[in-house]
């Protein structure tokens, strides 16, 4: 049976999707302007990747930055003068957070914005770490500019970080303070698993809130996998490669603002069609609706505001095989109006 249509959706106005881009871009200026040595780029894996390399007594560190961009390179040109006022721009970010609650932006309630937070601080989202689920794509409200309503996200305070398994080899460092110790923080313990070795999943007992780690599978079984960077074990999952790839920093508007990085949204809409497909029978058929609400609002709003985007993310899931495109297809034959605008997008 097809879903409700959801093609409306209200905007923010432009004062507050201007202030959303605002936070977000002091919030990567910040990424260099803790720079405590010279920064230096190496090659691993054919990509090129920026440290901060300073010293500590006779010993040298190294800390991750980020991947080559030019973005990153405009920010690396003036960190000594980003360094200088890095006490103004923080009251600023908080200024902005004002404005943005002000302006009746959603943004995270206080257990999730602690939750995320706190793995903020061990660096999970520098290393490597992208947040998908729910609370993703709630934050597509300041990216797309979306006036998001409490139904449409579907509440929940628990927390999925996914990371590729390459790229947390090639980074060469390891989250401090490690997720384990972030976790007991909040009280958080380690789930079982069936594998007693490879934790990847910690509940909070007071909440029932899940905190879990997942990573690509590229083989025909899904295993537990490990990721060095985030000092952690992870869930390997089907079709997780295309969701991550290329993934955007976003803002969690929450105290003075929290730079995390989401998928990019054309992503996340196709995603979620091959995800409701895998839910669509058993226990998840629920959580299988909420997939395909979540796509439906998405690829309305990327059909009007960003077609290519939308169009090439559509196709390049399709050239992925005839596994794909058949559980795309079956979820779009329950939102004939989704299947239509994807059609006609680009």
């Amino acid at each position: 049976m097809a879903t409700h249509s959801m093609t409306a959706f209200l905007r923010h106005s432009p004062t507050a999707q201007a202030a959303y881009h605002d936070l977000v871009s002091m919030l990567l200026d910040d990424t260099v302007s803790d720079i405590r040595g010279a920064p230096v780029s190496r090659e691993r894996n054919g990509r090129q990747y920026w440290y901060d390399r300073y010293r500590i007594g006779q010993h040298i560190q190294e800390r991750y930055l980020g991947e080559d961009s030019p973005e990153i390179h405009q920010r690396l040109e003036k960190h000594h003068l980003l360094k200088e006022k890095s006490d103004d721009r923080r009251h600023e970010r908080a200024r902005l957070v004002r404005l943005l609650r002000s302006e009746r932006f959603l943004g995270v309630d206080g257990a999730t914005g602690s939750l995320v937070a706190a793995l903020a601080r061990t660096g999970a989202f520098r290393l490597g770490g992208v947040l998908v689920g729910t609370n993703a794509f709630r934050l597509y409200e300041g990216e797309l500019g979306l006036r998001l309503k409490l139904d449409q996200l579907a509440m929940t305070n628990d927390i999925d970080i996914a990371s590729f398994e390459k790229l947390s080899f090639a980074i060469g460092e390891t989250v401090l303070p490690s997720i384990d110790e972030a976790l007991a923080d909040l009280d958080f313990d380690p789930a079982p698993s069936l594998d007693r070795e490879k934790i990847w999943r910690w509940r909070q007992a007071r909440s029932e809130t899940l905190v879990e780690f997942l990573t690509p599978s590229f083989d025909e079984e899904e295993t537990l996998r490990d990721l060095p960077a985030l000092g952690v074990s992870a869930q390997s999952l089907h079709f997780l490669n295309y969701l991550i790839a290329d993934p955007i920093h976003a803002a969690a508007v929450y105290r003075d603002g929290i730079l995390v990085r989401v998928p990019r949204p054309e992503r996340f809409a196709i995603h979620k069609l091959i995800v409701a497909d895998r839910r669509r029978e058993g226990p998840d058929s629920l959580k299988a609706r909420k997939d395909l609400a979540q796509s439906q609002l998405l690829v309305a709003v990327l059909a009007q505001d960003r077609p290519t985007d939308l169009h090439e993310a559509y196709q390049d899931a399709l050239s992925r095989g005839p596994q794909w495109r058949q559980r795309i297809e079956r979820s779009l034959k329950r939102i004939p109006e989704t299947d239509a605008l994807l059609k006609g997008a680009g």
